[in-house]
């Protein structure tokens, strides 16, 4: 199809001829069963690193806070 003298394609497919909106899909669809088996897996290890997150998230937040107060 024409559009404005440029083609237009109506698939998502790419030069390559691969799908990017379906590999999206899949790559996120395999990173949910991944983080579900891990869940099942080690309930334990999983809840640690959920943890080990949120203090690094917090230990970051405290020093971004710490820098904006030296600068007032």
């Amino acid at each position: 199809m024409l559009y404005n003298g440029h083609e237009r394609r109506q698939t998502g497919a790419n030069a390559d001829g691969v799908d990017t909106v379906n590999l999206k899909k899949i790559l996120t669809f395999a990173g949910i069963a991944l983080l579900l088996f891990f869940l099942i897996a080690e309930p334990q290890q999983a809840a640690q690193l959920v943890q080990n997150i949120l203090n690094s998230l917090r230990t970051a937040a405290e020093a971004l806070i710490t820098f904006v107060r030296q600068l007032f």
